[in-house]
């Protein structure tokens, strides 16, 4: 699962991974340290014309035909293995896909001392990537919002989780992306997957609290903390 990331990239680093038009290119974001489930998240998709456009919208799916914000059910993530089948995202899944911009993410252990130790989860020398989503729009509601796809660990990741999220392979955005392929080879796409190139390290118990904010001390290794 994933269940916090970050966003620290300045955008002009983070705009090189997509097509983006200019009104695009001057957007303007702060590094977040500790993104959590419903806050508002940029993430990438198509319009109607084709175009590569930036939206923000919540970290929870809501689907279209939701009658309400919240769900029963965790929506902020979406099992690569089944998702195209699931009523809340079969239909976002066909022409709804999206790429989430990430530098990191967070993931837990269990301490000796029955407390949850926070892992930091990224790419050698921090380079930004996407993670693969997907997105809705809910009328009734006035909700935009998107989650993010999980498959299972590979090394490194496993050893601190049996899931991870996807970060797909910058070759695979434009097909993704695409509403006209066909969901079997969308999700071939998910095949492509960054797992492996990631680094980990332990960071503070802080970011534990979703209300730890905007702190770069987050993601300084634990034992420079001590």
């Amino acid at each position: 699962m994933c269940g916090r990331y970050t966003l620290i990239s300045p955008w002009r680093e983070l705009v090189r991974l997509y097509r983006l038009n200019d009104k695009y290119l001057q957007r303007n974001t702060e590094a977040r340290y500790n993104i959590a489930p419903t806050q508002e998240v940029p993430f990438i998709h198509l319009d109607n014309d084709g175009n590569q456009v930036v939206s923000d919208g919540q970290w929870w799916l809501v689907p279209h035909w939701a009658k309400e914000l919240q769900s029963k059910y965790p929506m902020f993530n979406a099992r690569s293995e089944d998702a195209e089948k699931k009523p809340a995202f079969r239909d976002a899944y066909k022409t709804r896909r999206c790429l989430i911009p990430a530098d990191g993410w967070y993931e837990w252990t269990k301490g000796e001392d029955g407390g949850r130790d926070p892992w930091f989860i990224h790419l050698p020398d921090m380079a930004p990537f996407s993670f693969a989503g997907l997105w809705a729009y809910n009328k009734a509601l006035d909700v935009t919002s998107c989650t993010i796809l999980t498959a299972p660990a590979v090394e490194p990741i496993s050893q601190v989780h049996n899931r991870m999220p996807i970060a797909l392979d910058q070759a695979t955005y434009d097909a993704w992306l695409d509403p006209q392929i066909s969901v079997s080879d969308a999700k071939a796409c998910l095949n492509r997957n960054l797992g492996s190139a990631n680094e980990l390290f332990r960071v503070g118990r802080q970011v534990n609290s979703s209300k730890a904010g905007n702190n770069p001390r987050l993601v300084i290794p634990h034992e420079t903390q001590i």
